[in-house]
């Protein structure tokens, strides 16, 4: 149905309201004389006369009667929807679906999302985990969390307050015949697992201290694109990790891994929460928004 249709069809439920063109006009913001031109054009679309006017009332005929008992609850129904929209607006409700890299999903749940929900019972949120670089919009996300060099052109990017970082660990039985590394050139002697996007590309272990930055390109015989997979294969002795410090923190204290290079290892660049606009979101997301930025 045509924008004009449904206009022509809301003058004339207004004219059926009020018994007026005038009343009819001022309820729908316009002059009578638009919405008597609005009746008669529907009525010439349908072929049917919907209203007997003489020079002091309006009255309906049978046809417009009938006409008017479909449209009232229509148009109900249709102030009811937009009604029901403003849950969306005034409260944190309804859906919110988040694209996130795989390797930093532990901390946007677990620090994040986590409280967030509990404060906002009515909230529904999904969260993709993928290291694969995923068109937001084309998939139906509301945004994205990311890297900064790996937010879309064109997107609205927030920074997230925490930055994450990166850090080097080997288990108790890999280091038995080995010496622990004091600078990332003493990588070179050690098995380290190469780090990858879902892509297959190679991304470096990269360091700084004291202003003085070394970027290194392990060359050991595993390459994996999970932090989780790291993880385990840097647990069972394999190979050191290069891993988000938040996700071995509790091995590290247990001591079932080995943290190495500390003062080296230095907070990533900030995390992004991306997403097409700011026009008309909902309450639900901007509580999103401003809970994984740190308000």
């Amino acid at each position: 149905m045509r924008a004009a249709e449904l206009s022509e069809m809301a003058a004339f439920a207004a004219v059926a309201r009020h018994k007026s063109f005038r009343k009819a006009g001022e309820e729908r913001g316009v002059t009578a004389s638009a919405i008597s031109h609005a009746v008669l054009n529907l009525e010439d679309r349908i072929g049917i006369r919907l209203l007997n006017r003489t020079t002091r009332s309006v009255s309906l005929t049978e046809a417009g009667e009938l006409l008017r008992s479909h449209l009232d609850p229509a148009f109900a129904e249709i102030s009811s929807a937009l009604d029901a929209l403003n849950r969306f607006r005034d409260t944190p409700f309804g859906r919110v679906r988040i694209n996130v890299a795989n390797s930093i999903a532990p901390f946007v749940v677990g620090q994040i999302i986590c409280p967030l929900l509990m404060k906002n019972p009515n909230l529904q949120l999904e969260i993709a985990a993928t290291d694969r670089l995923v068109d937001i919009v084309e998939e139906g996300f509301d945004a994205g969390i990311r890297f900064g060099e790996r937010v879309t052109d064109g997107m609205i990017a927030v920074r997230i307050k925490p930055r994450i970082r990166l850090v080097v660990v080997g288990s108790p039985a890999y280091f038995e015949n080995r010496s622990k590394p004091q600078t990332p050139h003493d990588l070179k002697r050690h098995i380290c697992i190469q780090n990858m996007f879902p892509s297959g590309a190679r991304y470096p272990w990269d360091f700084e201290k004291d202003g003085q930055a070394i970027t290194f390109h392990p060359t050991g015989p595993l390459s994996l694109d999970d932090h989780e997979l790291m993880t385990s294969a840097a647990l069972g002795g394999v190979a050191l990790a290069y891993v988000w410090e938040g996700r071995v923190a509790p091995l590290i204290a247990s001591g079932q891994l080995i943290q190495v290079l500390d003062e080296w290892c230095q907070p990533e660049e900030p995390l992004y929460l991306y997403y097409p606009s700011r026009r008309h979101m909902s309450a639900g997301f901007r509580t999103v928004i401003d809970a994984i930025r740190g308000d």
